[in-house]
């Protein structure tokens, strides 16, 4: 498996993966794609045996980026990745794609202190909710989405990790419903 930054050959391949993707992404046409990446801080594929098979992008603060989910992380985060989407193939699933994605975002994005994204809660996304929180993702709130999805917004305090201390607490993420009382207010900044 190689990682490596996004580019204009590997719009097709990633439109075809993330449409393919929906409810857990949004729809996306070359043009939204191109966009999205355009704007974006950071994005990147995975190849595998020559074959994309995952892709993922990421925005920082002041991006021209109006969904409501990354709106919500602006309001509350001064500095921070956002991870809008990633998208592993449903033949390469449990082939460590996903978590390569990750580790690879987080270094390239080194002294950035949050790691955000959130995950579909309506319609659920369990497995999704579990890699989360083996990578060290805590729920910090939910949100309501204007075109009826709830989602789990999710924070990973990356200066945790660099300073040597130990992940945030993982029990805050269970597979259950999250409500307030799960939420840790202690991750926002």
């Amino acid at each position: 498996m190689y990682i490596r930054p996004l580019q204009t050959d590997d719009l097709a391949a990633c439109v075809v993966l993330n449409n393919d993707a929906i409810p857990a992404v949004s729809e996306a046409d070359a043009a939204k794609m191109q966009s999205l990446i355009a704007e974006s801080l950071l994005s990147l594929v995975a190849e595998h045996d020559g074959e994309i098979v995952g892709f993922c992008v990421n925005f920082g603060p002041g991006a021209e980026y109006h969904s409501p989910n990354y709106l919500w992380f602006v309001e509350r985060y001064h500095e921070f990745a956002y991870l809008d989407r990633i998208v592993v193939s449903p033949t390469a699933r449990n082939m460590g794609i996903g978590a390569a994605l990750y580790e690879a975002v987080e270094a390239h994005i080194v002294g950035t202190p949050w790691l955000l994204c959130e995950v579909n809660l309506r319609p659920r996304n369990d497995g999704s909710l579990r890699f989360h929180a083996r990578l060290g993702f805590v729920a910090v709130g939910q949100q309501e989405t204007p075109y009826g999805v709830l989602v789990s917004m999710l924070a990973k305090d990356l200066r945790a990790n660099s300073a040597g201390a130990a992940e945030p607490a993982l029990g805050a993420l269970a597979t259950n419903d999250i409500d307030a009382d799960l939420i840790d207010a202690d991750h926002i900044s």
